[in-house]
C-alpha cells in the first residue's frame, strides 16, 4: 500500500536523493511543475523514471493545468489554454457553446498531458468568487454564478475523463469568499450554512461524483472557528463527505502554504486525521518531503479503494483520442478565435 503522500520534486530529472526517497517512502504519486518541464521528450523520460522508482506502472503523475495564469506546460511545446474564466464569459451569451467549448478544451488537454503520462490534471477550479473575495482565484474561476460554473466543471470533468486523464475540483468546499490569499495567511469565511449551502457549494455538489478533490485551506466559522477545511474533521465529514456528497479521492492543497500552522509533520498528520485520503507537499525539497512523510500514514482501505476506483474509472473513460487539428480549429471556432 502506498503512503498517503503526493510529493513534487526538484528539477527535470530525478536526483539521487529524490530516488531513495521515493523507493524507501513509497508517496502515491508525484506532482509536476514548471521546474519540472523542458520538452515532451524530458517529461515522458520524467514520468517513466519516477514511475519505475515507485514501481507502480499506475501512480498518479498531478499537473496544475487550469490555463490562464496557472499552467505548467505552455508554448513553445504546448498552446496556451484559455483561462478558465473565458468559458463563463462565453456562457453569457451562449451556453451550450460555453459547456461544449470547455469539454472540447479538457478535451484537447487531455490529450496533450495523456501524451506525457500525466494522469491527474488539477482542474477545474469550482470556487465561486465573491465581489470582495481576494484575487488569488479571480480568473481561475470558471464563473461567478455557481450554476454556470457547476455545468461548466461537469463539461470539464467530462472532457478530461474521455482523455484518460483524472479531474480534481478545487476547492473544497469553496475558496471564493476568502478574503486572503491562503499561499500567504488563514483566510476567514464567517457566512452561515445556509447562504454556503446555498451558493459556494453548489458547483462542488453538481460536480460531487469526481474522482479526485481538493481541500482549501480556509476556515469556516459556521463549522469549525479553529481549524480550516483541510484540517477539520467537520468541515470534511459533515460538510464535503456528506453535504456536498462528494466521496473522490480527497487530497490537500499543498501543505505548504502559510494559512496551515505546525511543521509539515504536525501539517499531515492533522490533515489525515481530519479526513484527507492524501496530503500534498510541492516545493520539491528533499528535508520537507522527508518531514511529511513522517507525519502521513500509508492509505487507508477506504482511501486505498477511491485512488482504485478513479483510476479504473480512468481507463473505462477513455475514448481513443482527438485528432488535435481537428479539434482545435473547432475549439477556436467556439471562442470565436482565429483558427
Amino acid at each position: 500500500m502506498p503512503r498517503a503522500l503526493v510529493v513534487g520534486c526538484s528539477d527535470t530529472a530525478l536526483t539521487d536523493g529524490e530516488r531513495r526517497f521515493l523507493a524507501d517512502a513509497d508517496p502515491l504519486g508525484v506532482i509536476l511543475f514548471a521546474r519540472n518541464v523542458a520538452d515532451p521528450a524530458q517529461v515522458r523520460a520524467l514520468v517513466a523514471e519516477i514511475r519505475s522508482v515507485l514501481g507502480r506502472d499506475d501512480a498518479p503523475i498531478l499537473i496544475d493545468q487550469e490555463g490562464g495564469r496557472v499552467q505548467r506546460l505552455g508554448p513553445p511545446h504546448w498552446r496556451a489554454v484559455p483561462a478558465p474564466a473565458r468559458f463563463g464569459e462565453l456562457a453569457a451569451t451562449g451556453f451550450a457553446g460555453a459547456v461544449s467549448a470547455a469539454q472540447l478544451n479538457a478535451r484537447v488537454m487531455a490529450a496533450e498531458l495523456a501524451d506525457l503520462g500525466i494522469t491527474v490534471a488539477c482542474t477545474p477550479v469550482l470556487d465561486v468568487p465573491a465581489p470582495d473575495g481576494h484575487a488569488v482565484i479571480g480568473d481561475r474561476a470558471l464563473a461567478r454564478d455557481p450554476n454556470t460554473a457547476g455545468e461548466l466543471g461537469a463539461a470539464v470533468c467530462t472532457g478530461l475523463l474521455r482523455g484518460g486523464v483524472l479531474p480534481v475540483i478545487k476547492h473544497l468546499p469553496g475558496h471564493g469568499r476568502a478574503r486572503a490569499d491562503s499561499h500567504v495567511a488563514l483566510p476567514s469565511v464567517a457566512a452561515d450554512a445556509a447562504a454556503l449551502a446555498a451558493h459556494d457549494f453548489e458547483p462542488f455538489a453538481r460536480n460531487a461524483e469526481a474522482p479526485w478533490g481538493m481541500t482549501g485551506h480556509v476556515l469556516y466559522t459556521a463549522w469549525d472557528s479553529a481549524n480550516p477545511a483541510t484540517t477539520s474533521a467537520a468541515v470534511i465529514r459533515s460538510v464535503i463527505r456528506a453535504q456536498i456528497g462528494f466521496d473522490g479521492v480527497l487530497v490537500s492543497d499543498d501543505l505548504e502554504m502559510g494559512a496551515l500552522a505546525g511543521d509539515l509533520r504536525d501539517r499531515a498528520e492533522a490533515a489525515i486525521g481530519a479526513g484527507c485520503d492524501a496530503v500534498l507537499q510541492c516545493s520539491g525539497a528533499l528535508d520537507a518531503m522527508e518531514r511529511a512523510a513522517e507525519g502521513t500514514p500509508m492509505l487507508g482501505d477506504a482511501a486505498a479503494r477511491r485512488v482504485a476506483d478513479a483510476e479504473a474509472r480512468r481507463r473505462a473513460a477513455c475514448d481513443g483520442g482527438v485528432e488535435p487539428v481537428t479539434a482545435r480549429a473547432r475549439l477556436a471556432a467556439l471562442l470565436g478565435e482565429p483558427g
